[in-house]
């Protein structure tokens, strides 16, 4: 799908009209009562060449993880109530302050996966506020807790028959589909896709071979990063051993998506592909609320960015 710039800031507009809600200093004057609005956000910038006649940039974000929980299903309100205090309660005013820098900063919005916590109907209805409800507009990759359903006899399975359960709910509720999207803006290639867990599956490799035939520069944008070295050691220092200085050089044993990534023979075929293949110009993604980079292939670079709920995000600039 071809997505020129004007159409899709017009299509953008009732998610970045946000701009007029309160943002967290007006919340509270006591926070930044003298500085810029904007400065609460904590943004990176980066920059990916690729010979364009003319320059865009987008907004990286990833992992808000919205908590909204309603009368219409009571059974989720004490989970729900703990996971807002995880997130520390603002990850509404988090994504509607970055949406509103958008507006006037950048020229498009990527959210690589976990705008929700958790399924209720109270989230859905925020997906629908601020990504509007014409699919095909925006940019976006689901991450695994899109996929939770909090059913408590149920539990959480790390599969794709498990993820299954609700594609067909996420495909009405998310405005693009969550299996795999191409979205071309500028001659560029931006594929989404469902990487939530570590795995691919092989119909995704089947259709990101079609979008090479394309000849275009790819951006490949998911949840779940292809882990290095430099990328699993930091995350495994975050989450595994936070507060502890590095004492010894080698890499954590592999576990999780980790593991998956290097133990499925598909997803270990594709990304030897992916490490040959030229047209692919950088990775997007999010699900370890670290900002970190490293180099993927020759010709790609891969971004992880940190969790919106803070509020984080990175200000990517396409030359």
């Amino acid at each position: 799908m071809e997505l020129p710039r004007r159409n899709f800031l017009t299509s953008l507009g009732g998610l970045v009209a946000a701009s007029a809600l309160p943002s967290f200093a007006a919340d509270d004057p006591k926070i930044f009562p003298a500085r810029g609005r904007f400065e609460r956000l904590e943004l990176s910038y980066q920059h990916i060449h690729l010979g364009l006649k003319e320059p865009f940039s987008i907004l990286h974000i990833s992992d808000t993880h919205l908590t909204a929980c309603d009368a219409r299903e009571p059974d989720k309100a004490e989970f729900a109530a703990k996971r807002q205090q995880t997130f520390g309660g603002c990850q509404e005013e988090a994504l509607r302050d970055s949406l509103a820098w958008a507006k006037n900063n950048v020229d498009y919005v990527v959210h690589t996966g976990d705008l929700i916590d958790f399924q209720t109907e109270a989230n859905y209805d925020l997906v629908r506020k601020y990504f509007g409800e014409t699919a095909g507009t925006m940019f976006g990759a689901p991450g695994n807790h899109e996929y939770q359903r909090r059913i408590k006899e149920e539990g959480i399975r790390n599969t794709d028959e498990y993820n299954a359960l609700s594609r067909e709910t996420l495909n009405k509720v998310f405005p693009y589909d969550v299996t795999f999207q191409s979205t071309v803006v500028k001659g560029v290639n931006f594929i989404c896709l469902e990487q939530v867990y570590g795995f691919v599956l092989p119909s995704q490799v089947a259709r990101f071979k079609d979008e090479v035939k394309k000849g275009l520069p790819i951006i490949l944008c998911m949840h779940v990063p292809f882990f290095s070295d430099h990328i699993w050691r930091s995350s495994m220092k975050f989450w595994r051993n936070a507060g502890r200085k590095f004492r010894m050089a080698e890499v954590p044993a592999a576990v999780g998506d980790y593991k998956r990534q290097l133990e499925d023979p598909v997803t270990r075929d594709f990304l030897a592909y992916l490490k040959q293949e030229p047209l692919l110009r950088g990775i997007l993604c999010g699900h370890l609320h670290i900002d970190v980079q490293d180099r993927f292939s020759p010709t790609a670079m891969q971004y992880v960015v940190g969790g919106n709920f803070i509020p984080h995000g990175e200000e990517i600039l396409f030359t």
